[in-house]
């Protein structure tokens, strides 16, 4: 009979823990905040870490996973528990590594649910002054009569640059030659030195060189012009419609977390990219902040997912 009183209190007490843990509002603890990459992601995953730290009243510090593509980062960012306490800096290679490598052991849409879109960087279209093409079509032109002629310099094979590059050739059925290097910096310096014809970089690394003449600008890879370099069409202009290519940077956490906790994280990512020291920084970056849903962040992610796929499918490549 004692043992069984015993047993009850014990069940009572743990139903109380519970209810009052239940009860506890988000956050409690400190919130890591995992960074795959150096460079972009980490600056921004850093930035949004500041914010959120204020706004939530708990300190989210900094993880940086770094390695394989971002492939350590991600899947230990898949691996995390869904509380809310993980949360993962997005960016395209979480959705093309898996598509590159099915090896890589996680999926970037089915192990995360997006938590908030937080800022779009494009791409742009930049050759060497030597080329003999002004614009867009000029350049198209000129790889249709000799195909194979111009030569592209990327960070390496999947690269967001390689990708770029993959979808202005399957769009325009042109053919260029690739040369990767061990990175976009890499690709960028062999562009300057005539080694490449053509390199396809985020605006922010293109625009010193565009406005001192050493590169020449094509086309921004967005569907509006930018600020940055706001004489240079966009591909739509250009008259190649769909030539998307963006460096975003999202927050992301383990599929199964909270919805509320979702919620909270989504608002104030949201109050944290909307203060004018954030716009302001993207401005400079050539980029754009963002402050959508949940759903929102979903409906981009499978866009993205989308137009990647498609390129990577038709261009078949593979990564080890």
């Amino acid at each position: 009979m004692q043992i069984a009183r015993f047993l009850v209190a014990g069940i009572f007490t743990v139903l109380i823990a519970l209810s009052v843990a239940q009860a506890q509002p988000y956050p409690t603890k400190t919130i890591r905040i995992i960074l795959p990459f150096a460079g972009g992601s980490d600056t921004v995953g850093r930035l949004i870490a500041t914010q959120l730290s204020a706004s939530l009243g708990q300190q989210v510090v900094p993880d940086p996973r770094v390695g394989a593509s971002g492939n350590i980062g991600f899947l230990a960012g898949a691996r995390s528990p869904a509380d809310g306490y993980t949360l993962m800096m997005g960016a395209v290679p979480v959705l093309t590594n898996p598509l590159l490598n099915p090896k890589v052991g996680f999926d970037g849409i089915r192990d995360f649910s997006p938590v908030a879109l937080l800022a779009t960087i494009p791409n742009v279209v930049i050759v060497h002054p030597s080329v003999p093409a002004k614009n867009m079509r000029e350049l198209i032109r000129l790889a249709r009569s000799s195909p194979g002629k111009v030569a592209y310099g990327s960070g390496g094979f999947g690269s967001a640059n390689h990708l770029a590059a993959e979808l202005i050739q399957s769009a325009t059925k042109v053919k260029f030659t690739h040369v990767p290097y061990k990175s976009a910096t890499f690709g960028i310096a062999g562009a300057l030195s005539g080694e490449v014809d053509m390199v396809i970089v985020v605006i922010s690394s293109a625009v010193s060189y565009v406005q001192s003449g050493k590169m020449r600008a094509l086309t921004i890879l967005d569907d509006k012009r930018n600020a940055s370099i706001p004489d240079v069409q966009t591909s739509a202009e250009a008259g190649i419609p769909g030539l998307i290519a963006v460096n975003w940077y999202a927050i992301l956490v383990p599929t199964g977390t909270p919805r509320p906790i979702i919620d909270r994280l989504n608002a104030d990512s949201v109050k944290g990219m909307s203060t004018p020291d954030m716009r302001e920084r993207f401005t400079k970056l050539g980029g754009a902040v963002h402050t959508g849903t949940p759903e929102q962040t979903a409906e981009f992610l499978r866009a993205e997912y989308t137009r990647w796929s498609k390129v990577i499918r038709e261009a078949n490549i593979k990564t080890e």
